[in-house]
């Protein structure tokens, strides 16, 4: 009886072992990813603002420059719509400019010589309606004159002094005198409405002047339309918003895109960021511009100088593909590491790297411990 319990107690006893061999491990590996006090261990996945070069208009695409993975500058030709239609509108818009152009400057050419002859011509007015009015003068004074020759010789007459014909002689200037007048005064009333046609030049020069600007506005008009359909026309040409990698090409030409259809899309290697997940019960250590490193498996102990740049306001659920160091953690904020440089170009969006976090300065840092 004894040598069978003895034979069963051998299999609980290795079963016990193993089950403190298998404790002690587990305990072990947990406590060997226990970062000190001051440190917080994070993991994600890097990530880039994407860059996206879209077209402002619709149309065919003719041709697309840049391939994934090309780097590319901001303001580089990525693609080129067709613009067959729209060098028509320019070449239009480019003749009615000229057209306009040629109107205002007829328009002034007539302006200046009505500058230049209309105090002329009221200058001339003036001076005749003075002659008029001085041979009028003269032709009133000879007339009273006559008139008081024509009464003398009268007088005479009738008293027999002198001959009839002397009278009649007097009569007949005196007749001839009132026609001069008469005739001196329509000259000076035809001399005024002169003068009064050559001031309304003055009219015809403010009217001129109108017609300069309604063609000038024309004009501007027409160059408004004519620098609308450059812009329009350099807008065919799709150039990147910003500097970056090249990481999808996703149109290719003959296809025909929509306005604001997207043709690349780049990121910029240079302003890279990691995402990852803080536990709730760690979020309280963090804040803006904590220095941080970023390790990645390919790399070895090289890590990447970060920044804390981004805390979240709300906590969500625990994303599945990411590991925390508290399995029974179910809410966590989700934070951002801007990375500080990218020599070489070594990290790229989507590969997944460990961050370590320091929150406390006199911290020595150590390498993250998931394995």
């Amino acid at each position: 009886m004894m040598e069978k319990k003895s034979k069963m107690l051998g299999p609980v006893l290795l079963g016990v072992a193993a089950v403190l061999i298998a404790g002690g491990y587990f305990y072990y590996l947990a406590q060997s990813r226990k970062m000190p006090e001051g440190l917080i261990v994070a993991n994600g996945r890097i990530e880039g603002d994407r860059i996206v070069a879209a077209a402002k208009y619709p149309g065919r695409i003719t041709k697309v420059f840049a391939r994934e993975g090309d780097s590319v500058k901001a303001g580089t030709v990525i693609a080129q719509l067709e613009d067959d239609s729209f060098q028509a509108k320019v070449e239009q818009a480019r003749q009615a400019s000229n057209a306009t152009e040629a109107q205002v400057r007829a328009a002034q050419g007539a302006l200046d010589v009505a500058q230049k002859e209309v105090p002329l011509g009221i200058n001339v007015a003036d001076a005749t309606v003075s002659q008029a009015q001085a041979a009028y003068a003269k032709a009133t004074a000879v007339e009273q004159q006559a008139r008081l020759d024509a009464q003398r010789h009268k007088d005479l007459f009738d008293r027999g002094v002198i001959e009839k014909h002397r009278y009649e002689q007097a009569d007949l200037a005196w007749q001839v005198a009132q026609s001069d007048v008469k005739a001196a005064h329509e000259t000076v009333n035809r001399a005024r409405q002169g003068l009064s046609q050559a001031q309304l030049g003055n009219d015809k020069v403010k009217a001129k002047q109108q017609d300069i600007a309604a063609l000038q506005a024309q004009h501007e008009r027409a160059n408004a339309a004519v620098t609308e359909a450059n812009s329009v026309l350099a807008d065919l040409l799709i150039k990147s918003p910003g500097s970056g990698v090249v990481l999808s090409r996703l149109r290719e030409p003959g296809e025909v895109v929509m306005p604001g259809g997207s043709i690349l899309e780049m990121v910029d290697l240079d302003h890279l960021y990691l995402k990852v997940y803080v536990a709730e019960s760690r979020i309280g250590q963090l804040r803006l511009g904590l220095p941080a490193r970023i390790y990645v498996d390919s790399q070895g102990d090289q890590f990447y100088e970060a920044k804390v740049s981004y805390i979240a306001t709300r906590a969500e659920f625990t994303p599945k593909e990411v590991q925390t160091t508290d399995e029974r953690v179910k809410l966590v904020y989700a934070v951002k590491l801007s990375i500080d440089k990218n020599p070489e170009h070594k990290l790229t969006p989507g590969i997944p790297a460990d961050a370590v976090i320091r929150w406390k300065e006199d911290q020595v840092w150590q390498k993250p411990r998931w394995k």
